[in-house]
């Protein structure tokens, strides 16, 4: 079949393993990244780079001419960002243009990639699968609330018939994540031995290989409408720190930060980001908020439903230590 498949984003974390994964299957690949991102880490000679803003429509709909698939990840992912505004622009407004002009010009297939942060609600007891339910008052702070309303619109456009599909990731851990991600930069911390304090909270990890292959299982044979949760392992922050102290010989973590401790560090963090350092914070509001919240995923109708099986996350983390030690960021 002709044409291009489009990867927005395709420097990032995920971005890099679903470019490479395509690239190894022989699919003809166009990467659109923004101006100034990091490339080197891909394999250039085997597909076509484009550099464009998403938040300049001009620029999508030169990028998406001549594609027959579309998997849209660019985005702003931290939780923080100096200009608050930015999350709204490029998370929301640049996924409009994105799926708007992909559908202009013909596209067959839209794979819009989601978050599992906006799925969360207060007072949370089951756990949270693909099919959850939620308002735009259960979403905290900006970036999760730029990546529901971004959601919200494609599949707005799937009720109209749109052939838009919709996977979720939780959190991404593995090799390769040269932007160093939240995740990834609280697990590095620990194994640098900066960190020997944990907040009471769970999360839910899966390989980022493993969430690339099932994107592109969700690509093929989703169903257009439908949201794919990609989750695999629930684990509390102290499981994954235990798992990486016996990967690095590092001790335990002892010292439980109690929330609103917390929360206020990161709120003091935040202030001198803003007005100080201008640089990201050490801890964010929204991440702190965020670990009220019951972050128990049940992602195995999903899981099933796309023939995925993902590698036990012990292995993911230790794949992401010795990558850390071949980029020297470990002694």
């Amino acid at each position: 079949m002709n044409g291009l498949i489009l990867v927005t984003g395709g420097a990032g974390f995920i971005g890099s393993h679903l470019v490479r994964l395509l690239v190894e299957r022989g699919e003809p690949v166009r990467v659109l990244e923004r101006p100034g991102a990091a490339v080197s880490h891909l394999p250039l000679e085997r597909f076509e780079l484009v550099f464009a803003d998403i938040r300049d429509r001009a620029a999508v709909a030169r990028a998406v001419r001549g594609c027959r698939q579309v998997y849209h990840l660019a985005a702003n992912p931290h939780l923080w960002t100096q200009r608050r505004g930015h999350f709204r622009q490029v998370n929301f407004l640049g996924t409009v243009h994105v799926l708007e002009e992909a559908l202009a010009a013909g596209v067959e297939r839209i794979l819009h990639t989601s978050t599992e942060s906006i799925l969360t609600r207060s007072r949370q007891t089951a756990p949270i699968a693909e099919d959850q339910q939620v308002s735009i008052r259960d979403v905290i702070g900006p970036y999760c609330r730029s990546k529901f309303r971004a959601e919200q619109y494609a599949f707005q456009l799937a009720r109209r018939g749109a052939p838009v599909v919709i996977v979720n990731p939780t959190l991404p851990v593995g090799p390769g994540d040269l932007g160093r991600s939240p995740p990834t930069q609280m697990m590095l911390d620990f194994c640098r031995g900066r960190r020997n304090e944990y907040l009471d909270a769970e999360l839910n990890l899966i390989d980022v290989r493993d969430v690339a292959e099932g994107m592109v299982r969700a690509l093929h044979h989703g169903q257009a409408g439908r949201r794919y949760l990609l989750g695999h392992e629930n684990l509390s922050i102290r499981q994954v720190f235990a798992l990486l102290a016996k990967l690095t010989g590092l001790p335990e973590p002892r010292w439980r930060v109690p929330y609103a401790v917390a929360l206020t560090a990161a709120y003091v963090s935040e202030f001198l980001a803003d007005v100080c350092t201008h640089r990201s914070p050490a801890a964010t509001v929204t991440g702190v908020k965020l670990t009220q919240r019951r972050m128990h995923f049940d992602a195995r109708r999903s899981l099933e439903a796309l023939g995925l099986q993902p590698r036990p996350v012990a292995q993911s983390l230790a794949d992401a230590v010795a990558w850390f030690r071949a980029m020297k960021w470990l002694s």
